[in-house]
């Protein structure tokens, strides 16, 4: 956990009360890590999971030695399929 402290303006305030009051939360501290976790995932990139990067180049790799190496045309269907595994 960081200690920080801030500055707020008037408008920065309120929106923190609302959020406080809103999810019935102790302090603004609260509130301003709520407000985080909502709207955080729109500002940075989520993490890619290394197992999930695994998973995607063993169907990658095993759909390569089926067809000798060369991709093939394949339906939206057949895509999908693939990822559904």
């Amino acid at each position: 956990m960081v200690d920080a402290r801030v500055s707020l303006g008037k408008y920065s305030n309120t929106v923190l009360s609302v959020v406080k009051a809103k999810y019935d939360l102790k302090d603004k501290s609260q509130a301003l890590n709520k407000f985080i976790e909502i709207y955080g995932p729109n500002e940075i990139e989520p993490q890619v999971k290394e197992g999930y990067v695994k998973k995607i180049l063993k169907i990658e790799d095993d759909y390569l030695k089926e067809n000798k190496g060369k991709p093939k045309g394949m339906s939206a269907k057949e895509l999908d399929g693939l990822f559904r595994s």
